[in-house]
Order: structure tokens, then sequence, then C-alpha cells
């Protein structure tokens, strides 16, 4: 029984060596400017809102 196993490790021995791990030669590039612009721009409404209603004075209708 042993036999089958003994005759596959030399075979997965000679194929470890054929793996080559690299590092890339370019930086890794995350775009997220998507999301930031979105969060600024809902954050600038929500700040002019604020202003409108304590400020009614300033913004008759």
């Amino acid at each position: 029984m042993l036999a089958p196993v003994g005759r596959s490790v030399p075979i997965l021995m000679l194929l470890s060596g054929c793996i080559q791990v690299a590092a890339p030669d370019k930086p890794i590039e995350i775009n997220l400017n998507v999301n930031v612009k979105q969060e600024v721009v809902v954050r600038l409404q929500k700040d002019a809102d604020d202003f409108i209603a304590n400020n009614p004075e300033l913004f008759p209708q």
C-alpha cells in the first residue's frame, strides 16, 4: 500500500521547484475617487441645508 505514495513523493519534489513567486514591476493602484467625491457632495449639501435652516433671514422665500 505504501508503494504508490512512495513513488509520488519524488515527483512532487520535482514539481515544487518549478513554482516562482515574483513581486510586480508596477505598484498596485486602487482608484477611490468616485466614493470620495460622493461623500464630499453629501457633506456639502448637509452643511448648506443646516446653514439655510439656521439663517432664514438670509434666504427669504
